[in-house]
């Protein structure tokens, strides 16, 4: 299975609490942070919702 690495790149301040909530669910505290998540249906739920505040890496 593949995992993806998922890297903060704008701030989550003054956003939606829902996204904000989503931001620290994946572990994410700072700009710049990044985290290693398998890619399943729950993790691309969760992109989808905050998509314009990260970057996404696809890792073998």
């Amino acid at each position: 299975m593949a995992q993806l690495k998922i890297t903060l790149v704008r701030s989550a301040a003054h956003r939606l609490p829902k996204q904000r909530k989503i931001v620290k669910e994946l572990g994410l505290g700072r700009v710049n942070s990044s985290v290693v998540k398998p890619d399943d249906a729950a993790t691309r739920g969760q992109i989808f919702l905050i998509a314009h505040l990260i970057d996404v890496e696809v890792i073998k």
